[in-house]
């Protein structure tokens, strides 16, 4: 991996920490019954993107 796909995994983390965080509030403060749906979408495709970047 060079410098910048560490970088970008290291942002991806920090993005993911908060995520995770947004997601156990939304499922414990069903305000919108959409919005648990979309953070796991978005937690997804970073874990995703996270994987790629590890594998080159």
């Amino acid at each position: 991996m060079d410098k910048k796909a560490k970088k970008r995994v290291e942002v991806i983390r920090q993005k993911l920490l908060t995520l995770q965080q947004q997601l156990a509030g939304a499922k414990q403060q069903p305000d919108d019954p959409r919005e648990p749906a979309r953070l796991q979408a978005e937690i997804d495709k970073l874990q995703e993107e996270m994987a790629k970047l590890r594998a080159s």
